[in-house]
């Protein structure tokens, strides 16, 4: 029996705590653990379920809006989109699984974030990621690359649920740590919304799903940890999934759900059966009782401790009201799943365990969740990055289309078709603008409501400086969903960094909050959930700091939206926001000056400019004079407009108006933030610039659409074609290797 294990100082370092959690552990007792008692402390004091080195500046970001039903604790963020309706969104990562075994750890993902939205009555409407591998040089990255897109395809296309949605970057800061960030969205009735608190002395406790098996033990302590010479050791610690049984188990609850038997369900995530049931006791102030023995075991022989810390997919726990049990199991019987009660609530406060007629555990529920440490890790300021920047070289004395063309192919730029083909993004029929954009959109059922979706981060922006860096992945985020028409509402988080355990590296995550805080508020734009992944790191090597926020607005009607491809010839160019030829940290210095080990300051993030612009490009494109619009991000106005004039295959003639004594280049691939770049007809162009003075917004004509191809006055022109060999050859060559 595994409770027969000696309890020393290396079990203890394996588990993941050190000297004094387990003095608490202790305290907390009254005794020494047994092993399983220590595997569930360990698990559930992990960085991965606790946020014991985050929480403390999480509490800080704004979480609240007269249309957010239910913030950061839940599963998963809940806002009200009107007429009865909420969609219940969250972000998480299997960044550490996935680059162990890709295929699998990127599944799972999929499959574990699709589970913390329906267990919450919503069914996932939505799918998006946002990924991040090393240099395609490194030996490793296309053979991850092939392998996380064939398991987010494979979960979510099994699934029936369209991915839409997502962004895709190399950079050598992730050669030993690749990031998979996996989001859904779904749609709930707002009076039939499940929570996990868990009520009612006596109320049975079931288990419903798939078996339970020993993959995924210790899969959070895992992701707590960063990696070093043994990452290959520990593929045991990766989930394997299996969409079919989750499609299922969506089927199932769904039908459940629509009767009246459930006071709490909670998925079985991080940390399994533990997790679950400690959460569920823990919210509603109860005590459990669990019978091991009538846990649905796959394998045999299983401990205790291998049932309570298995990570094994597709499983839910929830609470029943009395005398539900056979109803309940009729449904899951139907659905061919796994049905169990498991145990029942008390009014003890503990968690006893009993397995074969022993009690293997009992812990006391509240103390350990209260006293979950909480640190408040030593943190340093991130350095203030160079601000003067300009690009010499050769590419500075290139014409700018043949700029164009250089960015246009490299990993960062070039098109990710060859990702999004692969996955089902058409599903359900609801989806309204395809990858490819600036925000995915999909019909509100049955309504002409369109929900607006992206996900969005500029690490090198938070490498330079993390308070403008913060800024910039709302703002970003914000202005994406902006660009469709669409209002946006709330964002999730997810947020990547080192060891927090060094002050650099804590530096980096506090100064990407503080940013984030502060945008946030000044966009109206809460964050309702999240995920925070740290230890992020190889041999002491961290990524670059990564805080994607993925976005989620409104349009009313989906006639109204806009889209980023040029519609028709003798269309005006306009583009808004200021235009400085800021080059520090582009892509454009990237391409010019690979081998520049300088850090450069990003641009900086004007929160009054963002929200200025941002609200009269939305009137704009809701009264209809907007033909096609586009925000300008990563490598500037004119990959911008190469983008809008490829996607509607109509070409542009430009005749910008650029500061004499500087360089078009730096006009040209400068990233200044608060920018767009829209359409309209001939005859709407001057009505526009004028409605944009009169709002206190910059607004300048850049040329006028139609050809086949981009041309700038003085500078020459390049075809439609050659800029479409460019773009979307890179990434097919690449994989085809």
């Amino acid at each position: 029996m595994d409770n027969s294990i000696k309890i020393t100082p290396n079990i203890i370092a394996e588990h993941g705590l050190n000297a004094e959690e387990y003095a608490l552990i202790l305290d907390i007792m009254g005794r020494e653990p047994n092993h399983t008692e220590l595997g569930i402390f360990s698990v559930m004091w992990s960085e991965h379920c606790s946020y014991k080195s985050s929480k403390k500046w999480l509490k800080t970001l704004p979480t609240t809006a007269p249309w957010v039903i239910c913030g950061p604790g839940e599963n998963a963020g809940v806002i009200d989109i009107g007429d009865g309706k909420a969609v219940i969104f969250k972000m998480e990562s299997h960044n550490h699984p996935s680059y162990i075994e890709p295929y699998q750890g990127a599944a799972t993902g999929v499959g574990g974030i699709m589970r913390d939205v329906f267990t919450m009555g919503a069914r996932p409407i939505a799918n998006l990621n946002a990924l991040r591998f090393g240099s395609i040089e490194h030996p490793k990255t296309r053979h991850l690359v092939a392998g996380v897109v064939s398991g987010i395809g494979g979960y979510g296309n099994c699934m029936g649920v369209p991915t839409v949605g997502g962004e895709c970057e190399f950079d050598a800061a992730y050669n030993g740590n690749i990031l998979v960030n996996a989001m859904t969205i779904g749609l709930a009735e707002t009076d039939r919304i499940f929570y996990s608190a868990a009520s009612g002395i006596g109320n049975p406790i079931v288990y419903v799903g798939a078996k339970t098996g020993r993959d995924g033990i210790h899969g959070a302590t895992m992701a707590s940890t960063e990696f070093n010479a043994d990452t290959e050791e520990k593929r045991p610690t990766v989930q394997v999934g299996d969409p079919f049984t989750e499609k299922l188990l969506l089927e199932a609850c769904m039908e459940l759900m629509a009767t009246d038997m459930i006071v709490g369900i909670q998925d079985m995530g991080a940390a399994g059966l533990t997790s679950s049931s400690f959460e569920m006791a823990s919210k509603g102030g109860m005590g459990v009782e669990l019978d091991l023995d009538m846990v649905p075991q796959r394998e045999p022989d299983m401990t205790a401790y291998e049932m309570m810390l298995s990570e094994s997919q597709e499983r839910m726990l929830m609470v029943l009201k009395p005398d539900c049990e056979e109803a309940a199991k009729a449904i899951f019987d139907k659905w061919e799943l796994d049905f169990s009660v498991v145990g029942r609530l008390t009014d003890t406060g503990h968690m006893v365990l009993r397995h074969k007629g022993q009690v293997v555990a009992d812990l006391p529920i509240d103390p350990l969740a209260e006293a979950s440490p909480e640190y408040d890790r030593p943190w340093v300021k991130t350095v203030a990055a160079k601000t003067a920047a300009t690009v010499t070289g050769t590419v500075a004395r290139q014409q700018p289309l043949e700029v164009l063309k250089a960015l246009l192919a490299t990993p960062d730029l070039a098109s990710k078709r060859w990702i999004w083909e692969q996955y089902d993004h058409m599903v359900m029929a609801d989806t309204v603008v395809r990858p490819g954009g600036d925000a995915a959109m999909v019909r509100v059922f049955g309504t002409n409501k369109g929900l607006a979706s992206t996900s969005d981060c500029t690490p090198r922006y938070c490498f330079a400086d993390p308070i403008q860096g913060g800024k910039q992945a709302v703002a970003e985020a914000w202005r994406n969903i902006t660009a469709t028409g669409a209002t946006p509402l709330a964002c999730t988080d997810n947020m990547n960094f080192g060891n927090p355990q060094k002050p650099e590296i804590m530096g980096q995550f506090v100064g990407c909050i503080d940013g984030m805080g502060q945008a946030c508020i000044a966009l109206d734009f809460p964050i309702v959930s999240g995920n925070v992944s740290l230890y992020n790191e190889t041999e002491g090597k961290a990524i670059l700091p990564t805080p994607v926020i993925g976005g989620v607005g409104i349009i009313d009607d989906i006639s109204k939206c806009a889209t980023i491809a040029f519609k028709d010839s003798d269309h005006i160019l306009i583009v808004i926001g200021d235009t400085l030829g800021h080059v520090g940290q582009s892509l454009y210095m990237k391409l010019a000056e690979p081998d520049n080990k300088t850090t450069y300051a990003p641009p900086l993030v004007d929160l009054e400019s963002e929200r200025t612009n941002g609200d009269f490009v939305r009137q704009q494109i809701l009264a209809g004079t907007v033909t096609a619009c586009h925000d300008i991000s990563g490598g500037g106005l004119l990959i911008a407009v190469a983008e809008m004039a490829m996607a509607g295959n109509i070409g542009v003639q430009l005749d910008p108006a650029f500061t004499e004594d500087g360089s078009i280049n730096d006009w040209m691939f400068g990233e200044d933030q608060a920018r767009y770049l829209l359409t309209t007809g001939p005859d709407n162009s001057q009505a526009l610039l004028q409605a944009a003075q009169s709002a206190g917004v910059r607004a300048m004509c850049l040329g006028t659409t139609g050809g086949e191809t981009i041309s700038i006055d003085q500078h020459g022109q390049v075809a439609l074609q050659d800029l479409r060999a460019c773009h979307e050859g890179w990434m097919p060559e690449y994989m085809a290797i």
